[in-house]
């Protein structure tokens, strides 16, 4: 087993897991320094692309921002989500997920899931492959609105049959997006795996966010996200005094310029 995914496993019970998102090389090694896990997700569409579905994002730029994300992430964990339509199959899977780990160098792949894909992230498992899981909201196969899961007790069943099979199929570890405190805490609390919530109270192993939302960067009206910071409105005042500076011409000065 790969010993920084030994790690994670351990923290369980023990100390939460920080998990952030990185597409490229600049945010990776900063949040590489304080995070346990940094995924390259299929959240970049939406984020970077401004596509109204993770659908639409292909295998090819997943595979480019990874290859960047990587240059930058030394110490932590690098996942990779398995775009949508990448894994319908045992053999599409454990193609195309030899074929991110073989381009990006990565530590692992994310696919969403449970009982559906069960089979398959076992094949992945025992062909080396390292695999995360994802359960509750799937952006990836989700139809109309976003809704959280584990109001009743059908879906709670479900969530938890679907959490036992990823964990049976050989994952190790499992996102658990916008599912009820209580299931989440009987999910984490069953199973021998990390949870990672996002969306899922503070009762799982650790927290996932998607970087640019809690920095500020990305509007996002999602109840489940926290903006710790306004990089926004530093980037706006540094764009600011640049063009006071040109206009009063101060820049460039002697020292920006070749005399």
């Amino acid at each position: 087993m790969n010993q920084k995914i030994k790690k994670i496993i351990q923290k369980k019970n023990k100390s939460k897991i920080i998990c952030l998102t990185a597409y490229s090389k600049n945010f990776a090694e900063i949040i590489d320094k304080h995070a346990d896990i940094v995924l390259v997700g299929d959240s970049l569409g939406s984020v970077l692309y401004n596509y109204s579905t993770t659908r639409k994002v292909n295998l090819s730029m997943m595979i480019e921002h990874a290859k960047s994300a990587r240059i930058g992430v030394k110490k932590s964990l690098l996942v990779i989500d398995l775009p949508y339509n990448t894994y319908k199959n045992k053999l599409e899977a454990l193609k195309n997920s030899k074929k991110v780990m073989r381009k990006t160098k990565c530590d692992a792949v994310k696919v969403e899931g449970g009982t559906r894909v069960a089979q398959i992230v076992s094949h992945l498992v025992k062909n080396k492959i390292p695999v995360m899981g994802h359960i509750g909201i799937t952006p990836q196969t989700v139809k109309g609105n976003f809704r959280s899961k584990g109001k009743n007790e059908n879906e709670k069943k479900k969530l938890l049959k679907d959490a036992k099979a990823l964990e049976k199929s050989g994952a190790f570890g499992i996102v658990l997006e916008c599912t009820y405190s209580d299931i989440s805490k009987e999910i984490t609390q069953q199973i021998k795996i990390p949870t990672i919530g996002i969306g899922a109270s503070v009762y799982c192993d650790g927290q996932v966010l998607v970087t640019d939302d809690l920095i500020g960067l990305n509007e996002t009206g999602f109840r489940f996200v926290n903006k710790f910071g306004n990089i926004k409105k530093n980037i706006e005042d540094a764009v600011i005094k640049f063009k006071k500076s040109v206009k009063l011409k101060k820049f460039p000065s002697k020292r920006n310029s070749f005399n």
